[in-house]
C-alpha cells in the first residue's frame, strides 16, 4: 500500500515526506496504523552521522548505507492487520513501539534484561528481522529504518518483538513519548542510578530524556534536584517537574551542588545533553560524592572513544560509571508502569509537548528543537 513517510536520503540531508509502498506483514510482523510519532533528538543523531555506523559493520546486515531511511523510534498506534504465526497482538490493539525488540528466549531476555535482547544488534539497519527481506520501498530503493521501526510514516510493518501491548484505554500521545525518552531518562534515574529518598541528583540536560530523569529523581525521593541547560525556558519547565535548583554550566553546577550538600557533593549525575561528547565525563565525576553514580545517558557520536577522566580520582572516591540503554529496564515492563503514573497524575507529559506537527512537517520539527523552541515536538497523524 502506498503511504506518506519523512525519510533521510544521506547524512546531513532533509527530512523529506514522500510516498513510500509497503507490504503486507509477514510471519511474525504486524502493520500499525500510527497515531502519535515523538520527534526524539536520536533521529537527528542519525541525520547528521553520528550514529551512522561504518561501512564493515553495515556489510554485516548486507547493506552498504544506513540510508536512505525511514525516521522516528518513538511512537503508538493501533494494529492494523497481522501476519502468519504472531501470538502477541490482535488487530484493534492500541500498541506502543520499543527501540529494543525482545524476543524472550535469549540469555538478555530469559535473565529479565530485555533491553539488552539479542535482536538489538541488528536495529541500526537493514531488512526485517523476522526473514531477512525488505517490507518498506522508495521507488527501486529498499528502506532502511530508525531502530527497525520508522515511525514517522502512516502505516509500518515491525517485527512483533518491537511492540508493547497496551491497556484499551491506554493514552496514545501520552504512550508515544514514554516508549523512548521519557522512559529512558525515568529508568536512567531510577533503576540505574537507584535514586535512594534524601540524595541529591544533578541532571545535565533538560530536554526530552532529561524530563524523564528528573522526574525520576523526584519521585524516587531526591531531596535536591540541580538542572543544568544552556537555555532559560527549558529550565522554568524543569522546575514545574521536580527540579529545586537550575543553573546554565557544569561549572557553577559544581558550586551550587558543594554547597547545597557542606562540600559532600552528588549522589547521582545523569548525562542527558543533546549530544554527549568526551569531556563532558570529568566534570560529571566532579559534581559526584565519594561512591557517586555517574550515569551517561545520551548519545555520543559513534567514533567517540576518548574521554577526560581522573582515573586516580574515580578509584579512590569509589565512583561508578554506568552506561544505560533504555534505562535499564525491560520496555515491557517499564510503558505501562510509566502509563500508570502518567494517568494518576503523578508523571508529566502533556506539558512537555511544545508543539504538535503533521507528517508533511517533520524537519520543521527538528528545526524547531534546534532552535530551542521545543522541548518535546510530536507528530499528530
Amino acid at each position: 500500500m502506498k503511504v506518506r513517510a519523512a525519510i533521510c536520503e544521506g547524512i546531513s540531508q532533509p527530512w523529506n515526506t514522500v510516498d513510500i509502498e509497503i507490504d503486507e506483514p509477514h510471519a511474525h510482523e504486524v502493520k500499525v496504523k500510527m497515531a502519535f510519532a515523538g520527534m526524539c533528538h536520536s533521529d537527528e543523531h542519525l541525520r547528521t552521522g553520528d550514529i551512522s555506523a561504518p561501512k564493515e559493520t553495515l556489510e554485516f546486515f548486507g547493506v552498504d548505507s544506513m540510508f536512505p531511511c525511514i525516521g522516528g523510534h518513538e511512537g503508538a498506534g493501533i494494529v492494523e492487520a497481522v501476519g502468519p504465526e504472531v501470538q502477541g497482538v490482535e488487530v484493534g490493539d492500541k500498541v506502543a513501539v520499543a527501540f529494543i525488540p525482545a524476543c524472550g528466549r535469549c540469555f538478555w531476555c530469559a535473565s529479565g534484561r530485555q533491553y539488552l535482547c539479542d535482536l538489538g544488534m541488528s536495529t541500526l539497519a537493514g531488512p526485517m528481522i523476522s526473514d531477512g527481506t525488505w517490507r518498506h520501498h522508495y521507488g527501486e530503493k529498499n528502506l532502511n529504518r530508525m531502530t527497525q521501526l520508522g515511525t514517522f510514516s502512516e502505516f509500518m510493518v515491525v517485527n512483533e518483538a518491537s511492540l508493547v501491548k497496551l491497556d484499551p484505554n491506554a493514552n496514545l500521545r501520552a504512550a508515544a513519548l514514554i516508549s523512548c525518552g521519557i522512559s529512558t531518562g525515568f529508568g536512567s534515574a531510577v533503576d540505574r542510578a537507584k535514586v535512594a529518598p534524601g540524595e541529591v541528583v544533578v541532571v545535565v540536560g533538560a530536554g526530552g530524556v532529561g524530563s524523564g530523569a528528573i522526574q525520576g529523581a523526584h519521585i524516587a525521593g531526591a531531596r535536591a534536584i540541580v538542572v543544568v541547560d544552556l537555555l532559560e525556558s527549558k529550565q522554568e519547565r524543569a522546575k514545574k517537574i521536580g527540579a529545586t535548583h537550575t543553573t546554565s554550566n557544569m561549572i557553577d553546577a559544581t558550586f551550587l551542588v558543594a554547597e547545597l550538600t557542606e562540600g559532600r557533593m552528588a549522589d547521582v549525575v545523569i548525562l542527558t545533553p543533546g549530544v554527549l561528547t568526551g569531556d563532558m565525563v570529568a566534570p560529571a565525576c566532579q559534581m559526584g560524592s565519594k561512591d557517586a553514580r555517574i550515569v551517561i545517558t545520551a548519545i555520543a557520536p559513534f567514533a567517540q572513544d576518548k574521554i577526560e577522566l581522573n582515573l586516580f580520582n574515580m578509584a579512590m572516591f569509589n565512583q561508578s560509571l554506568l552506561g544505560t540503554v533504555f534505562g535499564s529496564v525491560s520496555p515491557r515492563v517499564q510503558i505501562p508502569r510509566l502509563l500508570k503514573l502518567y494517568e494518576a497524575g503523578m508523571l508529566e507529559v502533556d506539558d512537555l509537548i511544545t508543539n504538535e506537527y503533521t507528517i508533511e512537517n517533520v524537519q520543521q520539527g527538528y528545526d524547531d528543537l534546534e532552535a530551542g523552541i521545543n522541548i518535546r515536538g510530536v507528530v499528530r497523524f
